[in-house]
């Protein structure tokens, strides 16, 4: 199990304290989503979801960057 999971409703990593999905969660999906690309799309959906609800100050735009936008 890691320790970089989300601490809602602030979307912060838990493991290392800056904004989920951080870089060592992101390549810790990438690995464990490895061959399945569009369950790793719909699982981060979800949490853009989530996220949006939770933080309804934050641009759409730089929640899907961040969610969905930058992993490689």
């Amino acid at each position: 199990m890691t320790l970089h999971r989300p601490v809602r409703p602030t979307w912060m990593c838990a493991g290392c304290g800056l904004p989920w999905p951080c870089q060592t969660r992101r390549l810790e999906l990438l690995a464990e989503y490895a061959g399945a690309v569009v369950s790793l799309s719909v699982y981060m959906a979800a949490c853009l979801l989530d996220a949006m609800a939770d933080l309804p100050d934050y641009r759409c735009g730089y929640l899907y960057s961040r969610f969905i936008g930058r992993w490689r």
